[in-house]
């Protein structure tokens, strides 16, 4: 009896999410643009560092009324809920992407999912990281599963100081990815000095100042 009473239910999903994708004429499949990108986050309480992944998928729109950037917030398959100052930092992720690569955004779809142990994320300290994986995307580049990045992006590629830098990098660490990323100037600070932890924590800290800096070394674009 259960099953049977669940079956509506499933089915009013996946046609929610087929309307969802058919809502646009895009390009077909196997000409979208995909990458993932992973970020730093931190939980509820701010004492415990995680790792979330964002996945961003760019289509085409022939009508070439975009950018347009739509968040899939479904909580199935590890999907969160995100705030409107993550969705900001995003938008201005996608101006930042699209001068970088030289293009209007004008046929762009951009999906973004964040997959994440937290039901809500906020802030806009994911934003660079975003930047470059829609640029990666955009490019065909793969982006280096050993490299994070955390910082507020700006709509002229500048890469601006976060916060909770100490957890995240240490986050970062027991994960074993081997280089973090980190605001030029938020290396050393009057509060902490992120160097000696880094060697610590056998984990290399590197300060980038703009989205092109962080580019280079977060996706084999730099090889």
């Amino acid at each position: 009896m259960n099953a049977t009473r669940k079956t509506p239910t499933l089915v009013l999903i996946l046609s929610a999410i087929i309307l969802c994708t058919q809502a646009l004429p895009l390009w077909s499949a196997d000409s979208r643009r995909i990458a993932t990108v992973p970020a730093l986050g931190v939980l509820a309480g701010g004492q415990t560092g995680i790792i979330h992944y964002v996945v961003l998928q760019i289509d085409k729109d022939p009508r070439q009324e975009g950018p347009t950037v739509q968040f899939n917030e479904i909580n199935l398959g590890g999907g969160s809920v995100v705030s409107e100052d993550w969705k900001e930092g995003v938008k201005q992720a996608v101006v930042a992407a699209m001068k970088a690569v030289g293009e209007d955004g004008r046929e762009w779809v951009i999906t973004i999912k964040n997959r994440s142990f937290s039901k809500l994320t906020e802030g806009m300290s994911a934003s660079s990281a975003v930047a470059v994986g829609i640029m990666a995307a955009w490019r065909g580049d793969d982006v280096k599963s050993d490299v994070a990045l955390t910082g507020k992006i700006m709509p002229d590629g500048q890469i601006e100081p976060v916060g909770a830098l100490l957890i995240k990098v240490e986050a970062a660490a027991r994960a074993q990815f081997k280089t973090v990323l980190v605001p030029r100037g938020q290396l050393d600070t009057t509060d902490w000095d992120l160097s000696q932890l880094a060697t610590r924590w056998n984990i290399k800290v590197i300060e980038v100042a703009t989205l092109e800096e962080a580019y280079q070394l977060m996706t084999t674009a730099g090889r």
